[in-house]
């Protein structure tokens, strides 16, 4: 039976062709783009310009490091910059202690720049907010920490240099609006602004003699904007865009031509929550999103905002001859330092297995984001370090988290098995999927597909790096909010054992390229 289903799968795998090294490219190369910019769970987006750059900061939740920041000079071709924490505080379970985190850690964040000072708020789940502060968006980042929590914190600043925080209640819709010292560490006044019904995400900017202030209101999957000539009120409220025309989380940023684009996330299926960009426009001082002959809607296909700038996309593929990690990598919590290395065998990324029961509580899982909508990732690993016990491999992490897992035989031989756990309000739940024999195998190159126009997922294996064969069948892809991890699938390289172990596995190099999907992805 496993001899028949390798040849299945093996035919499976070979419809899916790969169509290049390249996954998605929202830029046409003929001055045109198409949504969603970047076809992947990058979540709570805020958008700032700071001179010709802009920049792009985006929820991580558990993730370490945490916050990510991308950059670009067009708003379409976006690479990362950096992250805002080396790791998460205040929560045991954040080191994978008495529990995990996965669905807390960092939430949506706020980006400012003033007079050379970037600043950032963000509110840990569960603990007060912080407002961090660095000279270079690539850090060092320090923070003050304010004397409340606010969730979903909305930072503006005054050309003076006066500052605020907007936050909306998820209880009620209320809007509360912090006045700031000089410093922005510490709460100077707290006053109820407004109110709408379910909203959160608040963002506030100015043009002209109005304020604007963009509400998210996840009942319906909505935004609104109300503007007011006082950031106290009163404000008139009405709908913008929803998750059918566009998304429901989002602002407006400033281009050097005086016009304005928007920014808006949407709830995109499995692969989690894009965001969409948007050309806007102005009627009786409202911003309308769309153009004057389609508006109200976010375009699938629009002109370019800045043109000039070429094809730019956030790294991917690895093979870790650097001295640090790259900024495409996170790991699942706070990792062990001491249970990893890039330089113990250079050029390659060593992994020690940490202490836990099975893979959904396991410490130093890196993880990467899945891209669509349509791709395969492997990876190259040596095994000739792995010891009885240790159970070290790559595959997913995520609502369903779907992996091959290397073993080590009593005869000294590999064994390789898949299994699949899903998350449930119940708990995770752990199912074998099969096993295969690697024999003596050295080395081992895994690999992991994920279609998002059938949230489907497969995992194969090889030997050679050559004949591949399936294991397990597929998987689904899929994104909640109340379980997994918040997030969209994650590409997982991972290594633990039940105790203490000093074994582990070597990974040589990561791999990412583009599958043509299963169903065709609408053209615009």
């Amino acid at each position: 039976m496993r001899a028949v289903f390798a040849i299945a799968s093996a035919a499976l795998l070979a419809t899916a062709g790969v169509a290049s090294a390249q996954v998605w490219r929202s830029d046409q190369g003929d001055g045109t783009f198409r949504n969603p910019v970047l076809f992947a769970d990058y979540p709570d987006p805020d958008v700032i310009r700071v001179g010709d750059t802009y920049y792009f900061v985006t929820t991580t939740f558990a993730n370490v490091p945490g916050i990510t920041i991308l950059e670009s000079k067009d708003l379409i071709n976006w690479t990362l910059a950096s992250h805002l924490a080396e790791r998460l505080e205040g929560r045991l379970q954040y080191d994978l202690q008495g529990g995990n985190a996965y669905r807390k850690g960092l939430y949506a964040s706020s980006l400012r720049y003033h007079n050379g000072t970037y600043y950032l708020a963000t509110t840990p789940v569960g603990q007060n907010t912080r407002i961090y502060y660095a000279k270079d968006v690539r850090g060092p980042w320090r923070h003050h920490e304010l004397d409340r929590e606010a969730f979903d914190p909305g930072l503006f600043i005054e050309p003076d240099g006066r500052a605020y925080l907007a936050t909306a209640s998820t209880a009620d819709g209320t809007i509360t609006l912090l006045t700031l010292d000089r410093d922005l560490a510490r709460v100077t006044d707290a006053r109820k602004i407004h109110y709408i019904k379910g909203a959160e995400g608040s963002k506030i900017l100015r043009k002209g003699e109005y304020y604007y202030l963009f509400n998210a209101l996840p009942p319906r999957l909505a935004l609104t904007v109300s503007r007011s000539r006082s950031l106290f009120g009163p404000w008139e409220t009405r709908d913008q865009i929803d998750d059918k025309t566009g998304g429901h989380q989002g602002a407006l940023v400033d281009l050097p031509d005086g016009r304005w684009f928007g920014f808006v996330m949407e709830d995109s299926g499995a692969v989690g929550r894009m965001t969409n960009f948007s050309p806007v426009f102005w009627k009786d001082d409202w911003p309308v999103w769309g153009t004057p002959e389609a508006p109200g809607r976010v375009p699938r296909r629009a002109e370019k905002p800045i043109k000039g700038f070429p094809f730019a996309e956030p790294a991917t593929s690895d093979d870790f001859s650097g001295k640090r990690l790259g900024l495409q990598w996170q790991w699942n919590h706070n990792p062990d330092p001491a249970r990893w290395s890039l330089t113990e065998r250079p050029g390659w990324l060593r992994l020690r297995p940490t202490v836990a029961d099975r893979f959904w509580s396991a410490r130093n899982t890196l993880t990467q984001k899945t891209q669509g909508p349509a791709s395969r990732a492997e990876v190259k690993l040596d095994i000739r370090r792995l010891a009885a016990g240790e159970r070290c491999g790559f595959g997913t992490l995520g609502q369903f988290s779907a992996n091959l897992t290397a073993l080590r035989q009593t005869d000294g031989t590999a064994a390789l098995e898949m299994e699949v756990t899903e998350d449930t309000v119940n708990g995770a739940r752990t199912r074998s999927g099969g096993t295969a024999s690697l024999g003596r195998a050295k080395t081992l190159w895994l690999r992991t597909d994920v279609d998002f126009s059938t949230d489907r997922g497969r995992l194969s294996y090889s030997v050679d790096g050559q004949r591949w064969s399936g294991l397990g069948e597929d998987f689904p892809l899929a994104f909640a909010w109340r379980t997994g991890t918040f997030q969209g699938p994650q590409f997982a390289i991972f290594c633990y054992a039940p105790t203490a172990s000093n074994g582990g596995i070597d990974v040589d190099r990561f791999t990412l390229s583009g599958l043509t999907p299963a169903k065709a992805v609408p053209r615009p």
